[in-house]
């Protein structure tokens, strides 16, 4: 193994938009989203909105087609392949919701090369409807983040310091992401780690107003091709530095080992 988890956002990281929005505007209901969008947190908005296109008799077939037209950049599904070959671990979190990112990966071929998805909740009900709630219930109370950059029903870095926790080992984390929202666990990684922020997105800006605050190593890529160059390149490089310490551990244990031989009996005369 590579001893490599590599975290993955998801709207316009994997895929090349916003879910939420290519959804709303692919069925037509761009106005009435707009509408909503000033009285409701985003989450309330797009279960709102769910209903509403439920109600003017679309279908989760009509909702499944246009996930399956999402746009993606031709490198991604090899980039994500290759992580996955080379031994990495890898998951995905996201502020968009399970049943859009899953129906993607699915259409994708892509669902099995990941360990981890969490996102919001996204399911259909009795009534054929698609229904989305928060990932943390901000109604009853705050997931105390005290950033002021995360939305109230995710926060990212809380998440990610979870994740940290949960990993067995010394392993790297490499974290890819474009978001506001990916700042904070952005924060969360340490030395040793890597965050590939989108260039000229706002995690990107973000980064740039005080890079002495991140301690991982920051990798920028712009689009597929670069950030499928970027993450092989960050994986080779992190895998090759793990072997030469295991082979100068072994090497001092050798060492040790010679250095504490019992000394040889004398042979009688």
């Amino acid at each position: 193994m590579a001893g490599i988890v590599v975290v993955f956002d998801f709207d316009k990281t994997i895929i090349n938009c916003d879910s939420d929005n290519w959804v709303i505007d692919e069925l037509g209901f761009t106005d009435l989203f707009n509408q909503l969008l000033p009285t409701m947190p985003w989450n309330s908005v797009m279960d709102t909105m769910l209903k509403e296109i439920h109600a003017e008799g679309k279908t989760i077939d009509d909702i499944v087609e246009v996930l399956k037209r999402t746009p993606v950049h031709p490198r991604i599904v090899p980039a994500v392949k290759s992580a996955h070959a080379l031994g990495c671990e890898l998951r995905i979190l996201s502020d968009a919701n399970m049943f859009f990112i899953e129906t993607i990966l699915e259409h994708l071929g892509l669902k099995e090369y990941f360990s981890e998805i969490t996102s919001n909740p996204g399911f259909v009900n009795e009534e054929g409807r698609l229904r989305i709630f928060p990932y943390h219930d901000f109604t009853k109370c705050s997931h105390g983040c005290n950033l002021n950059l995360c939305p109230p029903n995710m926060c990212k870095g809380e998440i990610m310091g979870r994740i940290q926790a949960s990993l067995e080992g010394k392993k790297k984390i490499i974290y890819l992401g474009d978001g506001v929202g990916d700042y904070c666990p952005t924060l969360r990684l340490g030395k040793g780690d890597y965050m590939m922020p989108r260039k000229n997105f706002p995690v990107w800006d973000l980064i740039c107003r005080n890079p002495m605050l991140i301690e991982a190593e920051i990798q920028e890529w712009s689009d597929g091709e670069d950030l499928e160059r970027v993450l092989l390149q960050l994986i080779n490089m992190v895998s090759v530095d793990a072997q030469f310490i295991s082979v100068d551990c072994k090497l001092q244990n050798f060492s040790a080992s010679n250095h504490s031989l019992p000394k040889p009996l004398p042979v009688p005369q």
